[in-house]
């Protein structure tokens, strides 16, 4: 690792990030470097707490990938790997990284485009997907988000945005309500009767 605190464990043929490299960097890698190996699973990432940018370029990472909650985050690459359903991938980048301003993910399946076989309008419609979705996203792939993209974006999925939206209050709501009903149930349940000294005495001398 370099003064720039870049971490590269890219072509190692890993697939899973070894513990002693977590050791060893998580408390100072800004720039994480995994390309080029056969991770599929990305929870292993929790205790990376400075990392800004995270290549992720051809491993095995597929819709359902796990992300930890990474807030800090601002760039991820996640080109050629087996991304298919845009949808599923898209909202766990959401929850996992919300303030994601560059994101990269050509050559997936559902990133479509000219190199992959997609057509324009395919591309056009995978691209105001995501821009919806991701809102302080400012580059896709190769190329900037203009703020005509972002109004066009909005305006074609807005009603998905909304439910989204309230989807998420819902989850707030519930959560709280979760939390208040936990702490009720240790307060009347959450109690142990422990055997006094003297219990303990005569069980002792009964041995």
């Amino acid at each position: 690792m370099d003064e720039t605190h870049r971490v590269s464990l890219a072509f190692h043929d890993l697939t899973e990030i070894p513990q002693n490299a977590i050791s060893k960097y998580a408390a100072k890698a800004e720039v994480l470097d995994l390309s080029h190996n056969q991770i599929s699973d990305l929870r292993c990432l929790e205790s990376f707490s400075k990392i800004h940018t995270l290549i992720l370029d051809n491993n095995h990472l597929k819709s359902h990938v796990k992300f930890p909650t990474l807030p800090q985050v601002t760039t991820l690459w996640v080109n050629r790997n087996r991304i298919s359903n845009l949808t599923v991938f898209i909202e766990t980048v959401s929850n996992a990284f919300p303030d994601l301003q560059y994101l990269s993910m050509m050559n997936n399946p559902a990133a479509p485009s000219f190199f992959n076989g997609g057509s324009y309008e395919q591309y056009l419609d995978y691209r105001h997907y995501v821009i919806s979705q991701l809102p302080k996203l400012t580059m896709l792939d190769d190329k900037e988000i203009p703020e005509t993209e972002r109004q066009e974006a909005e305006r074609i999925y807005k009603h998905q945005m909304k439910r989204k939206s309230s989807k998420n209050r819902r989850r707030s709501s519930q959560s709280k309500r979760k939390s208040r009903g936990s702490n009720s149930h240790l307060s009347t349940e959450g109690s142990v009767d422990l055997p006094s000294l003297e219990e303990l005495s005569n069980s002792t001398a009964k041995r």
